[in-house]
Order: structure tokens, then C-alpha cells, then sequence
């Protein structure tokens, strides 16, 4: 019976320091533009293996990301867009395949490329890397198409640069990999190209984390990973008791 008591505090204490990982990054995270909060939570496991049937795990596990929208803050800058909600940027990311992001604090580097505020290539609607020409005046319409006033051109010769690629897709259909950037599941096909008003120019989605909430939740699970050393204490002390009343 000890035993089983301390396996389920160990992984129980190994949980909350996950779930305490989950919380951490959350925060660091509250003021990246369109960041959307990881979700955990904590499962009983049972422990396959010969012997083992009476044992189970505390397992944590990732449920996804919130889907709700941060707030929309006006920013007057040209280049930054906030996508619709179900809606996503697809960038191109370190190994040069499509993945998607709301994060739309776009910028053009010196070699005329659009990229994301962490250098990311912004994908166009054919699916290559966009490079903006030379301008004196950019805008970016509700559909993703760029306009331009060539630089040393009067304002009636604006004309179209491109059209950033915009997909249609659920946060449920997506996951999050290691490097923040959203992608389908395994074998599943990419998302359709969204229609009609996409995004709004000249603004910014904030963070979605609640901050206040998330410190709670370090606090709670601080609190019960501390709970969880204590019975591995207490279990490991009635097992020496045990030990030597038996001796």
C-alpha cells in the first residue's frame, strides 16, 4: 500500500511541475501579440506492465490552446493587421514548410521581404515568400490584398504588391508546435483559404492570457505540488517505521 501511495504522489508532484512549466510560459507570454494560452490538465493514468495492474499515474496533459480573442488595440501602423477570429497568417517557418500565426506585427526587412516581428517569411496567396517593392505608402485591405504607392510615384499610381495568404480553421483543428507556430494534425489536409474580411488593418490582437488567472494557478498548483512532497515524506517515514518494527 506505501508503495502505491508514494508512486502516486511522485508522479502527482511530477504533473504539477509541469502544469507549473505551462503556467510559466503563459506569462512570459502576455504581451506577444496574438499569443493564445496553453491549455493543461492533470489525468489518472493506470501503468501497463506485468505487476503493475493496481498502479496508477498522474499524467499531465495538454488539451490545446484558448480559443478566445484578445483584445484589439489600434496601433495607426499600416503594416500590422489583426486576423478574425478563425483565422490565421500562414508564415514560413525554420525548415521552410507553411505553418500559421495570428501574431500579425508585420514589418519589411532591409531585402523587401514582409516577416513576422520574430523574422518569420509572410506567406503570399501563391504560396511564396511576399517581397513588398520600394514604396512611399502601403495599406493593407480587410481581404489581405497589399497596396502600394511606388516610391516617387504621386498617390493615384497605388497599385496591388500582393495578397497574404489567410486560411480558415478552428484553433480545435490546429496544433501548436515547439517553435509557437499552429499546424494541422499528422496527415490531416491544410486549411481552406479564408473569404472575404479577414483581418482589420492598423491593429493588433493583445495576448489572450489572463494574467490574474494565471497566477492563481501557480499558486494552487505551488500549494499542491507541496502537498505531494509531504505524503512522499510522510509515506517514506511510515516505510522506515514499518521496516524497523519488522526487523
Amino acid at each position: 500500500m506505501t508503495d502505491r501511495a508514494i508512486y502516486v504522489a511522485m508522479t502527482g508532484a511530477s504533473a504539477m511541475l509541469r502544469q507549473q512549466a505551462t503556467v510559466a510560459h503563459n506569462l512570459a507570454n502576455v504581451d506577444s501579440t496574438g499569443f493564445q494560452a496553453s491549455l493543461d490538465a492533470t489525468v489518472a493514468a493506470p501503468v501497463t506492465g506485468p505487476g503493475l495492474p493496481t498502479r496508477v499515474a498522474t499524467t499531465a496533459r495538454t488539451l490545446g490552446v484558448d480559443a478566445r480573442a484578445g483584445a484589439i488595440r489600434n496601433t495607426g501602423n499600416p503594416l500590422d493587421v489583426a486576423l478574425k477570429p478563425e483565422r490565421w497568417l500562414a508564415v514560413q517557418d525554420a525548415t521552410g514548410g507553411v505553418a500559421y500565426t495570428r501574431a500579425g506585427d508585420l514589418t519589411v526587412n532591409a531585402n523587401g521581404m514582409l516577416v513576422t516581428a520574430r523574422g518569420q517569411p509572410v506567406l503570399g496567396a501563391d504560396g511564396a515568400p511576399l517581397t513588398i517593392p520600394a514604396y512611399q505608402a502601403i495599406e493593407i485591405g480587410q481581404d489581405g490584398t497589399i497596396s502600394i504607392v511606388p516610391q516617387g510615384q504621386p498617390a493615384s499610381t497605388m497599385t496591388e504588391a500582393g495578397r497574404l495568404q489567410i486560411v480558415a480553421a478552428k484553433t480545435t483543428e490546429l496544433q501548436r508546435g515547439d517553435d509557437g507556430l499552429m499546424r494541422p494534425p499528422p496527415g490531416a489536409a491544410a486549411p481552406p483559404a479564408a473569404t472575404g474580411a479577414a483581418l482589420i488593418s492598423g491593429a493588433l490582437e493583445s495576448s489572450n492570457v489572463d494574467v490574474a488567472g494565471a497566477l492563481v494557478s501557480m499558486i494552487t498548483l505551488s500549494r499542491q505540488f507541496d502537498m505531494q512532497v509531504q505524503l512522499l515524506r510522510r509515506e517514506d517515514e511510515n516505510f522506515r517505521a514499518t521496516n524497523s518494527i519488522v526487523r
